[in-house]
Order: structure tokens, then C-alpha cells, then sequence
């Protein structure tokens, strides 16, 4: 095996959850069905999200429609508020009940936008959204439970197999809004949002189905460095950095995109199929991104993914006819999953196993902070400076991006011919 594929594999073996591994894979492989199955039904609430509740807030908004992205935002911040919580209640009760837990809490929050729309309520929606957005850190939890039965040659491919779910619900959540949406004509966008409602409540009955280890106390280990001390590390800090960066401004021109569709005068069912494609590019790449990372290393593939991040900015600059939109939200996409995805193989490769729970903690904590940011500044950059200035507003942050992750590079490759 070449020093990248042992790299990514010690990368990989870092980042799972610790599990015993079963006798055999019959158990995992039908776990992998449940979540997989799971991930494209619950996965749905996310675009569903994505695609209308800005649209749905600039409705419900006065004359300054600059909050128009809150309710992302507060999505967003639920998601980082839920990363503890989702695992301390799967570390207490189980990964099935834990994951059913969560999405009851998702469904009540589709619930409360669908009322919100009928009141109408700005504060309800962006409350609603928030409880989606801490349901959506339980489905973040789906390929870890997938790797708990799993034995370890089995364990990548049934991380990715999860993900593959991802692209149907990229495709079941945008389709939901298409055929829904007109259901109430005097309330616009509850449909939809009860849709989502609908549809985590059919992620909790397929996850009964599900075949997850008892939890177990666990037992006393080394602490471990200071947190302070791991996160001084370059390759620690550079890699943070890529990772903020490729999913904020993946969030930045993801939430603004619906609405500037709509400002350039596409019709509605453009934006949603937009972030349909957006999605679907997002999760597709997965198939072969842990490949790559194997073989090229996991620098390079974030260079990659900064690459493609400028690139997009570039095509939206273009111009904002639809093949401008879309090819930008696809390129968007492709961008972030090589450039989050290798990220985190390089946070992984900065921590001991004794480490790992503080470390990931702290990575989701300043990446989800700095998304929350990037979401709610989305809105005011786009009423401010139209398409054109999200744009712009990528192209720095992406380079100093790439800058930090190519002096990281040439410092290792001074450190390796000193060796």
C-alpha cells in the first residue's frame, strides 16, 4: 500500500466510532439498508429547509427583507447546538431510540413552520427551523451508527453506502416543495413543511428497524493532550480553517441562491430544482471522494475543492441567466465535498483515539459557528449587493484558504527531505 493510502486509512480508522466489531457482516449490511433508507427519507428535511423557508421568510417579513435567511441561519445553529446532545442521548439510550428521539424532534419542528405559515410568525418559523436543523445533527449521526456493527473492512464502504442516501434525499425533498406547495394556496409553503413533518415521522418507523449494540459504560482511558496543545498544531489550524471555509461559503451561496433566482425573475420551481442538483452534487462525488483522498492524499484534495469553490464564484459571475444558477450550485457542490470531506481527513490525522470526542467537538463547534455566520450574513450581502456580490464574497476567503493548505504542504515537504 502506497504512504497515501496509508495515511488516508489511519485518517479513516482515527475518525470512527470505537465498536466492537461483529462476527460477521450480515447485521451491518442490513443496518446499512435501515440508515441508507433513512438518510434519503429524514435527509429530505434539509432541502425541503433549504429551498423555501427564505422564501417563505421574505414573505413574512415587512418592507426590510434583510432577515430573509434567518431562519437558515437558526437551522444552521441548531445543528451545531444538537452535535452534543445527539450523542450523549445515543451514548444513554442506544443509537435506535437516540435516532428516533431526534426524529420526532425534527417532525415537531416541520409541524411548527407549517403553523407558522398560518398564523403567519417570522419568530415561529425561525423556531421551527431550529428544531429541523437539531434534528438534522441526529442524521449526521446515521454513518457513525452504520460503522458501530460493522467490521473494519466493511466499515468505509458502509459509511459511503449510508451517504448514497443523501442523494435521494436531494432528490425527494426538492420534489416534495414542487408538488405541494400549491396544496394551499392561501398558505403558502405549509404544505411543503408539513411534507417534512411526514417525512421524518417515516425516518423514526424505518429506524425501529434498526440493529444497533446496547450502550455500554465506557472505561477509564488516557485523557490525552490538552485541547489547547492539539489545536496549536499548523496542520490542526489549517485544516479548521478549510473546513469553515468550504462549508460556509458552500452555506453562503446555497441559502442566498433561492432568492436571487427569484430576484432575476426564474420562476420558483427553477430555485427548487436548483438546490435539488445543488444536493445531488454535494453527496454523488462520495462515491469516489475516499478513493481519491487514498491515492492523491487529503491536501490535495482540498486544493482541489478550493479550486472548484473559486470556480463557481466565477460562473455565477458570468451571468444570471439559469445555466449560470445551476452550474454554479452544482460546481458549488462538487466543491464542498471535496473540500470538507478532505478537511476533515486532515483534522482526523491531528488526534489521538483518547482525543477524539474534544477534538470533533471543537471542529463541528467553530465550523457550524462560522456556517450560523455565513448563513445569516447571506441575505444582507445579497439585498446590499445583489448575485454578484456573494460571489465576490468567496473568491478571498477561498484563496487565503489555499494559501494556508499550500504552505502546509511545502513546510512537510522541507520536513521530509530533512528526515
Amino acid at each position: 500500500m502506497s504512504s497515501a493510502a496509508e495515511t488516508a486509512t489511519s485518517e479513516m480508522e482515527a475518525a470512527e466510532v470505537g465498536a466492537a466489531p461483529p462476527v460477521d457482516d450480515r447485521t451491518a449490511k442490513r443496518n446499512v439498508f435501515v440508515l441508507a433508507s433513512a438518510q434519503a427519507i429524514a435527509g429530505a428535511g434539509a432541502p425541503i429547509n433549504f429551498a423555501i423557508s427564505s422564501l417563505a421568510a421574505h414573505m413574512l417579513l415587512g418592507p426590510d427583507k434583510s432577515l430573509a435567511t434567518l431562519p437558515l441561519t437558526t437551522f444552521v445553529i441548531g445543528t451545531a447546538v444538537g452535535t452534543m446532545p445527539a450523542a450523549l442521548l445515543q451514548r444513554r439510550f442506544g443509537r435506535r431510540l437516540g435516532l428516533i428521539a431526534g426524529m420526532l424532534v425534527g417532525a415537531g419542528g416541520a409541524l411548527m413552520e407549517a403553523v407558522a405559515m398560518a398564523l403567519p410568525s417570522f419568530l415561529l418559523l425561525c423556531l421551527g427551523a431550529f428544531l429541523m436543523g437539531f434534528a438534522a445533527a441526529f442524521v449526521q449521526q446515521f454513518r457513525f451508527a452504520a460503522a458501530d456493527t460493522a467490521s473494519p473492512a466493511f466499515r468505509p464502504k458502509a459509511i459511503a453506502l449510508v451517504l448514497v442516501g443523501g442523494i435521494f434525499a436531494a432528490i425527494i425533498g426538492p420534489q416534495a416543495v414542487i408538488h405541494t406547495k400549491e396544496a394551499w394556496p392561501l398558505l403558502p409553503f405549509a404544505a411543503p413543511y408539513l411534507a417534512a413533518a411526514v417525512l421524518m415521522l417515516i425516518a423514526a418507523v424505518v429506524l425501529a428497524g434498526l440493529h444497533a449494540p446496547r450502550p455500554v459504560v465506557a472505561e477509564a482511558r488516557p485523557a490525552g493532550r490538552p485541547l489547547m496543545q492539539i489545536a496549536r498544531q499548523p496542520r490542526f489550524l489549517v485544516a479548521v480553517a478549510c473546513a469553515i471555509v468550504s462549508y460556509a461559503l458552500m452555506n453562503l451561496m446555497m441559502t442566498a441562491a433561492p432568492l436571487a433566482m427569484i430576484f432575476c425573475g426564474l420562476p420558483e420551481e427553477a430555485a427548487f430544482l436548483g438546490i435539488q442538483w445543488h444536493v445531488i452534487a454535494m453527496f454523488a462525488p462520495s462515491f469516489f471522494t475516499g478513493t481519491l483522498v487514498a491515492r492523491f492524499g487529503a491536501e490535495r484534495v482540498v486544493i482541489a475543492g478550493l479550486v472548484l469553490l473559486v470556480a463557481c464564484a466565477g460562473i455565477a459571475l458570468m451571468g444570471v441567466d439559469l445555466i449560470h444558477f445551476w452550474a454554479a450550485l452544482v460546481v458549488l457542490g462538487i466543491g464542498w465535498n471535496f473540500g470538507f470531506l478532505g478537511a476533515t481527513a486532515l483534522v482526523a490525522s491531528t488526534y489521538r483515539p483518547e482525543e477524539r470526542e474534544r477534538v470533533q467537538g471543537l471542529n463541528d463547534f467553530l465550523v457550524f459557528g462560522a456556517v450560523a455566520l455565513a448563513s445569516l450574513s447571506s441575505g444582507r450581502i445579497l439585498v446590499a449587493g445583489g448575485w454578484p456580490a456573494i460571489a465576490w464574497t468567496m473568491i478571498p476567503f477561498a484563496a487565503i484558504a489555499l494559501v494556508g493548505l499550500l504552505a502546509l504542504l511545502a513546510n512537510q515537504k522541507k520536513r521530509s527531505r530533512r528526515a
